[in-house]
């Protein structure tokens, strides 16, 4: 590589290239960028569903991250978060995110990304970032040693849990429609899934 090749390279991600970190830098703000496996993905901002249906998970889950008396704690969770994930590295953003605390380094919550794998990622799925969302985006998430991801389809009103396995993605459970159910890393207590699909 030449001097001036190297002085192309961004010091924050000196092993992408530099035309994927411009597209990722510049960005127009009505698009998601991420890049995954070198390549910049750029994904149109969530439909007004899909974004309620994340917020109202995140209210489901408040007494882990926020808790009153009896509420079990113990955990960091964020709403899109970017993830800055192994030696490339990988950018990421989940729709949801959680780290449990007692992993949280001093001044994780300084930083403007994350490169602390998570311990629970959630991806609420739409048509145009399904493919992406079950395919190379679980494939980062295993690599990076995440214990649990949940797949939460409006369309299907279902949410798919998966576990980190050595193998691969174990499906623990799929639960549909307007169930209360105890999900896995969350299930000491009971979330009632109806108030996802609500219009």
């Amino acid at each position: 590589m030449s001097g001036d090749d190297a002085r192309t390279l961004d010091p924050d991600f000196p092993n992408l290239a530099p035309e994927v970190v411009a597209g990722y830098r510049n960005a127009p703000e009505h698009l998601v960028a991420e890049i995954i496996d070198g390549e910049l993905s750029l994904m149109p901002r969530p439909r007004l569903r899909h974004a309620r249906g994340a917020t109202r998970l995140v209210g489901k889950l408040v007494g882990f991250d926020d808790p009153g008396e009896g509420d079990p704690g113990g955990w960091i969770i964020l709403v899109e978060p970017e993830l800055h994930l192994g030696p490339r590295p990988d950018v990421v953003v989940p729709d949801l995110a959680g780290w449990r605390r007692e992993r949280a380094p001093a001044g994780f919550m300084d930083d403007a990304a994350a490169t602390l794998a998570p311990d629970w990622c959630c991806e609420v799925l739409s048509p145009s970032t399904e493919e992406v969302d079950r395919g190379r985006k679980l494939d980062v998430y295993r690599r990076e040693g995440v214990a649990h991801v949940w797949l939460v389809s409006p369309t299907l009103r279902s949410v798919e849990v998966l576990r980190r396995h050595d193998l691969g993605w174990l499906l623990v459970a799929t639960f549909r429609g307007d169930a209360v159910v105890r999900a896995e890393p969350f299930d000491a207590v009971e979330l009632g899934l109806a108030g996802l699909w609500a219009p």
